[in-house]
């Protein structure tokens, strides 16, 4: 049998050692969403850690384990999000010194949220990478101890732990969905769940822009890169502790899109009243994408994480109301004559649909001068609702272009 780096005592003394000191999640039957997805889906709430992500467990794990001469000398951390505050949380509540390498452009608000929890943040370099090799520089001149986000036993036995928690609530799970960045999180739920039930099936996700662990699976150099809002799971290569543990324990990868995930950001809120980043929504984004392959089945997913820019948030909203046509734009040409504005108005309102934004400019139309076009911003109920409303306007003579949104 393959030699794993952690394995099931690991991974239970890590869940004696944090008891108390992380947050014991909720794991729920979602029934709306379940019905909607065709399948008994069960939601794991990472996102209600204290730093609003999973990386608290590991985190913990690893520190409480270091000796006194480490806990003196402090310890280093490279990240530009969800570790970052998940070493700096925990060093502080062990009284550890604590320094977090970030990117030069990491967004302001992650920068303050670090500081704010006791860290002393060094900005060097423009990736994570960047800030990783710094990071190793600093520990070997200062003597700190470097925590690695993913590559460390002690984080992925902590990690683990949502496999216990996970797996003693549900024993029944056919199937766990878990995202896949550098391996820690799934690596450690593997090791647990199929320790509990070896037939259980793990299916790990990933954003089609970073396909690490698929493109290695399938005997493609790695390739990875772009903008992704999935960024806790963007990363170029799987860990060297981390790779074995999936290889061995990991039934499939599958890769997610920009859409997918932003789709399942929104359904979440809407429907859990609950807020994800795009690496914590990515595995409904999975089950939602292939509805047939969890028909019937008991199938938990790991919401990961919450740390998601409110602009970025209010984004996904908007795109996502726009997609489902919920917010549409229409173009209506009338006579440029007094009253016709507050006729076509007058119209739409009596459809059903709430105009949110009117503009009128006469002076980028092609239409004669004696004609105008507005352009009505409106809220509809549905695509039917958005179809019924067109239908309306051109029955009272108007003519109407709806605008749909496109690329340059």
């Amino acid at each position: 049998m393959t030699e794993l780096a952690v394995g099931i005592a690991d991974v239970e003394a890590a869940a004696d050692r944090i008891r108390g000191r992380v947050v014991d999640t909720p794991c729920i039957v979602s029934e709306t969403l379940s019905e909607i997805h065709g399948c008994r889906l069960i939601l794991k709430f990472e996102n209600l850690q204290y730093t609003a992500a999973f990386k608290d467990r590991g985190a913990c794990n690893c520190l409480l384990q270091l000796d006194d001469a480490a806990k003196a000398k402090g310890v280093i951390a490279a990240s530009a999000g969800n570790h970052a505050q998940a070493v700096a949380h925990h060093a502080r509540l062990q009284g550890i010194k604590a320094v977090i390498v970030m990117p030069r452009h990491t967004p302001f608000v992650k920068v303050a949220n670090t500081e704010r929890l006791g860290a002393r943040i060094v900005l060097e370099g423009e990736t994570v990478d960047d800030a990783m090799a710094h990071a190793r520089t600093l520990a070997a001149a200062e003597g700190y101890t470097l925590i690695h986000p993913f590559d460390d036993a002690r984080v992925i036995a902590g990690q683990g732990t949502i496999g216990l928690e996970m797996m003693t609530a549900f024993p029944e799970l056919d199937v766990l969905v878990v995202p896949i960045g550098g391996g820690g999180l799934i690596s450690g739920i593997a090791i647990a769940a199929k320790h509990a039930n070896p037939d259980l099936r793990i299916i790990g996700v990933e954003a089609a822009l970073y396909p690490s662990v698929q493109r290695l699976r399938d005997g493609l150099p790695a390739a990875a890169g772009g903008a992704t809002i999935a960024d806790g799971i963007a990363v170029k290569q799987p860990g060297k502790l981390t790779l074995p543990i999936i290889e061995h324990l990991v039934d499939d990868v599958l890769l997610v899109e920009e859409a997918d995930i932003e789709a399942a950001i929104l359904q979440l809120l809407e429907i859990e009243k609950t807020v994800v980043e795009g690496a914590g929504a990515a595995a409904l984004a999975a089950v939602a994408k292939v509805p047939e392959r969890w028909r019937g089945q008991n199938v938990g997913i790991v919401l990961c994480g919450g740390n998601i820019d409110p602009r970025l948030l209010s984004a996904v909203i908007l795109r996502g109301l726009v997609t489902s046509s919920r917010l549409v734009q229409l173009v209506v040409e009338v006579p440029d004559l007094p009253g016709h504005l507050a006729a076509a108005a007058t119209a739409v309102a009596d459809l059903g649909a709430n105009i949110v934004d009117v503009t009128h400019r006469r002076e980028f139309s092609a239409l004669s001068v004696k004609s105008t076009e507005i352009t009505f911003t409106v809220e509809t109920k549905d695509a039917q609702h958005a179809a019924k409303l067109i239908a309306g306007l051109e029955a009272q003579g108007l003519r109407v272009r709806r605008l749909r949104p496109g690329r340059f």
